[in-house]
């Protein structure tokens, strides 16, 4: 019975604390790894954003540039339609 109590004894003293300081260093290393993780969908999101700008600022381009196509159309048919009256 003494021999188990040493060996149990042997395990608290030396294994215990080191096991402790393991699961401490888990620790830090997952609530690094996570603050990266939360930086990089932030820059993510960021430039997701930057980029749907720029498609808003090219989608209202390509509206003006089709208004206009419009207007040369319908002026083109109106003339081509006194042209032919005449």
């Amino acid at each position: 019975m003494e021999l188990k109590e040493i060996i149990t004894n042997t395990f608290k003293e030396l294994i215990l604390p080191e096991l402790g300081r393991i699961k401490e260093e888990n620790k830090e290393i997952k609530n690094r790894r996570l603050d990266d993780v939360n930086i990089h969908l932030a820059n993510q999101s960021r430039r997701i954003n930057e980029t749907n700008k720029r498609i808003d600022e090219t989608n209202k381009r390509l509206d003006r540039l089709y208004e206009v196509i419009v207007r040369r159309d319908e002026h083109v048919r109106l003339e081509e339609c006194y042209s032919v009256r005449v």
